[in-house]
């Protein structure tokens, strides 16, 4: 099967971004990196694009000119993937779905919900994918944690607590040349939302893919520790769920001992389930009166979703790269339906749409319009 024609935009020298991309892309050998806009200073593009293996004549110095040559190549790119900073996401995806090709975004997906709606419309009128990259639903022990609520073995979920708190930020390291600290806390580039758009949007769409709840409300508390940051960097955000479930996400990049410490807590009135991101191959399952079982990636009992987004033997660790590349590898399977003519069956979708950006989108807006009104309670 011939490989997967995708072009790159960001992710130039000295961004991180970029390259967990490009290794996820790689590990199953589905995609070719053949194009790219990596960087907004052309002599830098040009440069990145050298190391990698990108040929010269397909690096390009900006987007707008990556769009138009691409698109009229006989074997120009068939999907893009966004990796900028996120107030260029929906100028960029715009324009390559406009022209014609499938879109891999990272998330979130756009800085206000009015762009994200157009997107998935523009992507819909045009029979194109529209992807956003929350990594952490790639997890084979969150495929089997989804799996276990499905089935019932939970019963009827009551809360849903989730965390993901890192430290990096602690500091006003911004102030001192910081690139990836500096566009995050900067609203021209990052949005309205800080922490919560950085890693809080991701712990919202984790607890609603596992549990597959609908988030109905939010209360939000969000503040700026660091003194003269305008973004938030630490919130606190009570969720209600349909169906009388409550939830709680506490987000934080100014918390001193974490790295990148994600934790979803899931408890129903037939058990529980806690897993963490930084053991990633371990999912705790308490039934409700009896004893605790640690369930382990690479096991037979585990379900055929999971199995199948496991590459390598029990006992050996999988994690972050991984998880990108197995929404990389579901996204090949979709794209590979799109070649043939075909319109993929959206139910047998996992990995994150353009609907899953809106929602995400969503969230971030819902939570600081709660913030700007003393914490009043906000509907989704």
């Amino acid at each position: 099967m011939e490989r997967i024609r995708l072009g790159m935009v960001g992710g130039g020298e000295g961004a991180f971004i970029g390259e967990v991309h490009r290794m996820a892309s790689r590990l199953d050998d589905r995609y070719i990196l053949c194009a790219g806009a990596l960087c907004s200073n052309a002599k830098r593009s040009a440069s990145s694009a050298s190391k990698i293996g990108i040929p010269k004549e397909r690096s390009y110095s900006n987007y707008q000119e990556m769009v138009t040559a691409e698109a009229n190549l006989d074997e120009g790119i068939e999907v893009v993937a966004i990796v900028t900073p996120n107030h260029l996401h929906y100028p960029i995806a715009k324009e390559f779905l406009a022209s014609g090709i499938h879109v891999i975004c990272d998330k979130p997906m756009t800085i206000d919900a009015r762009e994200a709606r157009e997107l998935i419309d523009l992507a819909k009128a045009s029979n194109l994918m529209l992807a956003v990259t929350y990594n952490y639903s790639g997890y084979p022990m969150i495929r089997h944690a989804r799996k276990m609520i499905e089935l019932g073995e939970l019963g009827k979920i009551r809360v849903v607590h989730t965390e993901y708190t890192q430290d990096w930020l602690t500091n006003p390291i911004e102030n001192s040349g910081h690139k990836q600290a500096h566009w995050r806390v900067d609203p021209e580039k990052s949005g309205i939302g800080g922490c919560i758009g950085d890693i809080g949007s991701h712990a919202y769409h984790l607890s609603c893919f596992v549990t597959q709840l609908e988030a109905i409300a939010l209360c939000a508390d969000l503040s700026s520790f660091v003194e003269g940051r305008k973004l938030d960097d630490n919130a606190h955000i009570m969720i209600r769920y349909a169906g009388n479930a409550k939830g709680m996400i506490w987000s934080s990049q100014v918390a001193p001992g974490n790295g990148n410490n994600l934790k979803i807590q899931i408890y129903g009135d037939k058990g529980g389930l806690v897993w963490q991101q930084e053991q990633p191959n371990e999912l705790i399952f308490t039934p409700t009166n009896k004893a605790t079982r640690t369930l382990l990636r690479g096991s037979d009992s585990l379900s055929v979703n999971a199995s199948a987004l496991s590459r390598i033997p029990i006992g050996h660790p999988e994690g972050y790269i991984e998880g990108f590349a197995n929404l990389y590898r579901e996204i090949a399977d979709i794209l590979l339906i799109y070649r043939s003519g075909k319109t993929p069956i959206s139910e047998e979708i996992l990995f994150p749409t353009g609907q899953d950006g809106l929602d995400g989108v969503t969230f971030i807006e819902a939570a600081v319009k709660s913030n700007n009104k003393d914490s009043i309670w906000v509907n989704l």
